[in-house]
C-alpha cells in the first residue's frame, strides 16, 4: 500500500500531553511517522511498534534527530517549538519540514520548511488526514501560485543559480517576473490563478508542448498565460526587475535583452542526454573531464543532464557505472542494430568494426532523447544532436589512474527525465459533499501533482486542491482519454489522480485504468497504483431514505452503451425472481427512455404494485431530492442519470418517510 507521506520520511512526531499523543497516534500508524514521548509515559501493557521514549531533554533529543529526518511534526505549543529549533536552523534548502499541531488537531500550522522542506504540502496533508484546518501563511500560496523556488519539483527539475529569496519577494509583492522558458514541459503554464505576476517571453520551445497534445483535458485553473509581453525590461509601464529562466543553457539565453536583469533563478529541466563511448577501462576522471569541457564549450547545464547512454557492450564499463552512480543518473545502453538504424552527422568504419556500429555516442545519445513514455509518443522528435561526437584522450605518458579515452556526444530531448517513480491513485469522492469523502481519499487528492476528472467532480473537490496542482476536465463520455492521459501522465513521473464519483470502484473509473494498464504492459510495479474507495451512490442514496439495503441486494445500470440490453433484461429478470433489493444507477437520459418502463414491468411480474421505491437525485448535494413512491407509481415522477432508484424487495415497507428492509433480528 502507498504511504501518501512517503515524501516526508523519516518523520519524527514529538508529543509531551497525553491528549496530543492521542491526536497523533492515528496519524503515526497512517503516515510510518515515528512518535517520540517522554520516558515518563513508558507503559509496557500500550506498547507500540511506533514508539520511542527518550530520557534526555526534549532540547538535546531533537537536535539528535534532526540531522537524520525529512519532517517534524509537534503536538505542542508554537512558541515552545520555537524556541526548541531556533538554534538548529541553517539553511531552507536543506532544513526539515516543520508543522506543529495543537494538541486537540483543529489546527495543522506550517511553521518551517513551507516551500524546498515541502511543509507547506505537509501540512495540508496532514490537515486532510486529521480533519483539521491547515494554516499556511507562505505569500505564495496565499496568492494561489506553487513557489517559485519548488515550481520544477514535480517535474525532476534541478535548481540552478540566482537569488531565489529575492524573486520570491518580487512574487510575494505581486510584481511582475519575466519567465524565459527555452526547455522542460510548460504544462505548469496552464495551470496557474488568473492574476498570476508572471509575464512569458517566448523561448527556444514556445508552448509546443500545449500544441502537439500535453493539454488534452481542460484546464480547470483559467488561468491562461499572456504572451508576446516583451520590451527592454518594461510590461505595461512596470518595470520588470526580476527573472525566471527555465534552460538547459548555463548561462543568460542569447535572445535577451542586452540590458540584463539583475535577480534571475535558473531551473534546469532535464534534458540532455549524453551519448558516450570509450576504451575499455577508461577512467572516471577522464569521463567527468570529458563532459565538463563539452558542457563548458557548448554552454550547456550540467545540472540538465538526463542520464548516459551507450552501447550494451560498454553495459559493464567501470567508469560509466561509477559516473552514473556518482551523479545519480540512469544509464540506457542499446544494441548495435538499434544504433546503426540511426542517422549520425559522424559515422565510423573504425567504430563499426570494432562494436559492430557506425556509431556510439551519437547514436546512443539520440535514441535516449527519442524515449518517451507510453502514451506521449506525439512529443518525440526525429533528430535531436545538438553536440557532435567530440573525443578525449589523457593525455601521453599520464600516470596513475587517469587513462584512457572517451567520445561524448549530446542530444536534447523534447520530454525532461523526471527521475520519479510515477503514481496512479484511483480516488472515489462518494456523494459529493467534502465530508463524506474519506480521509484518505482526502488525502490521496491533496498529495498528488495532478488531478483528472469530468468537471463536475473537480468542482466539488476545489476546498482540497493545492496551487501549483494540475487539473485537467474532460467531458463525461471521455472516460477512456481521461485514463489515458492519467496513465501517460503517470508514466512519465507523476502523481496522479482519477477522480470518480461514489466509488471508483462501483462503476467508477477503477475498473477502465487497470485494462488500459494491462493494454500497456503494465508490469504491476510503475506506475504504483493504489485504490482509495468511497462512499457508492447506492449507499448515499440508502442513507438518505432510512434502511431499505438491509437484505440482500444487487445494483444494476440500465445504460446499454457498453453493455447490450439483452444481458441487461436478463440481470433485472434474475434479481427480479430472486427477490432482491436492487439499485438501478443511470436509470434514465435525454435519448435513453424507455428502459426505466422495461425495468418496471419486469418487475411488475414478480412483485406488488404497492412494492416502495426510492428515487435520489444528487445525494448530499445543494440540488438534493428525494422522492417515495411505489412501484405502480415509479413512472409518475421525474427521473434522470444523477438518479438512483431503489426497488424494494417482499418485504421492504414504508414507515413515515424511510424505508426498511427488515433483516430477520425480530
Amino acid at each position: 500500500m502507498l504511504n501518501l507521506f512517503q515524501d516526508f520520511c523519516p518523520l519524527a512526531a514529538i508529543a509531551t500531553t497525553p491528549t496530543a499523543i492521542q491526536t497523533l497516534e492515528p496519524f503515526c500508524q497512517a503516515s510510518g511517522a515515528t512518535l517520540w514521548l517522554p520516558s515518563t509515559h513508558r507503559n509496557e501493557e500500550t506498547e507500540e511498534e511506533n514508539r520511542q521514549f527518550y530520557s534526555v531533554s526534549l532540547k538535546e533529543q531533537i537536535a539528535a534527530l534532526w540531522p537524520n529526518q525529512r519532517a517534524f511534526i509537534f503536538g505542542m505549543a508554537a512558541g515552545a517549538v520555537v524556541r526548541l529549533i531556533a538554534p538548529l536552523l541553517q539553511d531552507k534548502a536543506t532544513d526539515p519540514a516543520v508543522v506543529v499541531l495543537d494538541p486537540e488537531g483543529k489546527f495543522v500550522v506550517s511553521l518551517c520548511g513551507g516551500h524546498q522542506g515541502g511543509g507547506d504540502r505537509f501540512a495540508q496533508l496532514i490537515a486532510r488526514q486529521l480533519d483539521a484546518t491547515p494554516v499556511i501563511t507562505g505569500a505564495s500560496a496565499n496568492l494561489g501560485l506553487p513557489g517559485v523556488d519548488v515550481l520544477g519539483v514535480p517535474f525532476g527539475w534541478k535548481k540552478g543559480a540566482g537569488d531565489w529569496t529575492a524573486v520570491s519577494a518580487a512574487i510575494a509583492s505581486q510584481k511582475s517576473v519575466r519567465v524565459v522558458q527555452e526547455a522542460g514541459s510548460t504544462l505548469w503554464q496552464r495551470h496557474l490563478p488568473q492574476n498570476h505576476p508572471f509575464v512569458f517571453e517566448d523561448g527556444g520551445m514556445g508552448r509546443q508542448d500545449g500544441e502537439t497534445g500535453w493539454g488534452e483535458g481542460e484546464n480547470r485553473r483559467g488561468g491562461e498565460p499572456e504572451r508576446g509581453r516583451t520590451g527592454e525590461g518594461e510590461t505595461g509601464g512596470s518595470k520588470i526587475d526580476c527573472q525566471l529562466s527555465i534552460t538547459d543553457s548555463h548561462c543568460p539565453p542569447a535572445h535577451l535583452p542586452t540590458c540584463p536583469i539583475p535577480n534571475t533563478v535558473y531551473w534546469h529541466p532535464r534534458v540532455l542526454w549524453v551519448g558516450m563511448g570509450c576504451e575499455r577501462g577508461t577512467s572516471l576522471e577522464v569521463m567527468e573531464t570529458a563532459i565538463a569541457r563539452v558542457f563548458e564549450q557548448f554552454q550547456l547545464a550540467r545540472e540538465a543532464i538526463a542520464g548516459i547512454a551507450t552501447i550494451d557492450l560498454k553495459a559493464d564499463e567501470a567508469g560509466i557505472l561509477e559516473l552514473c552512480r556518482l551523479y545519480d543518473l540512469p544509464l540506457r545502453t542499446f544494441r548495435a542494430e538499434q544504433l546503426n538504424s540511426v542517422e549520425v552527422p559522424t559515422p565510423s568504419e573504425v567504430v563499426e568494426r570494432e562494436v559492430g556500429s557506425k556509431s556510439v555516442a551519437e547514436a546512443a545519445a539520440i535514441l535516449a532523447s527519442q524515449t518517451v513514455p507510453s502514451g506521449m509518443e506525439c512529443e518525440a522528435v526525429s533528430h535531436s544532436l545538438i553536440v557532435p561526437k567530440q573525443i578525449f584522450r589523457s593525455p601521453p605518458g599520464e600516470a596513475g589512474d587517469n587513462k584512457g579515452a572517451v567520445t561524448v556526444a549530446v542530444a536534447r530531448c523534447k520530454i525532461e527525465y523526471t527521475a520519479r517513480t510515477g503514481q496512479l491513485l484511483l480516488v472515489g469522492t462518494g456523494p459529493g459533499a467534502i465530508e463524506h469523502i474519506t480521509p484518505a481519499a482526502q488525502t490521496a487528492i491533496a498529495s498528488v501533482d495532478a488531478i483528472i476528472g469530468y468537471s463536475l467532480y473537480l468542482d466539488l473537490v476545489q476546498p482540497l486542491c493545492r496551487p501549483g496542482q494540475i487539473i485537467e476536465s474532460f467531458p463525461i463520455t471521455q472516460e477512456k482519454q481521461r485514463v489515458q492521459r492519467a496513465i501517460a501522465l503517470a508514466q512519465w513521473g507523476l502523481s496522479v489522480a482519477i477522480l470518480s464519483s461514489g466509488d471508483c470502484g462501483i462503476y467508477g473509473m477503477a475498473g477502465l485504468a487497470f485494462e488500459e494498464l494491462q493494454a500497456n504492459h503494465w508490469d504491476g510495479e510503475t506506475p504504483q497504483v493504489q485504490v482509495f474507495p468511497g462512499v457508492s451512490a447506492l449507499q448515499a442514496a440508502a442513507s438518505r431514505v432510512g434502511a431499505p439495503l438491509m437484505h440482500d441486494f444487487c445494483a444494476i445500470s440500465l445504460s446499454d452503451l457498453l453493455t447490450p440490453w439483452e444481458v441487461i433484461e436478463k440481470r433485472l429478470e434474475v434479481a427480479a425472481v430472486g427477490d432482491f433489493v436492487v439499485a438501478l444507477y443511470n436509470p434514465r437520459s435525454q435519448k435513453r427512455t424507455q428502459q426505466i418502463a422495461i425495468a418496471r414491468e419486469i418487475f411488475l411480474k414478480h412483485r406488488s404494485r404497492k412494492t416502495p421505491v426510492a428515487i435520489v437525485r444528487c445525494a448530499y448535494r445543494l440540488d438534493e431530492h428525494i422522492i417515495l413512491t411505489t412501484l405502480e407509481h415509479l413512472l409518475d415522477s421525474p427521473i434522470d442519470m444523477l438518479s438512483t432508484v431503489i426497488l424494494g424487495n417482499s418485504n421492504t415497507y414504508r414507515y413515515g418517510n424511510w424505508l426498511v428492509t427488515p433483516r430477520g433480528y425480530q
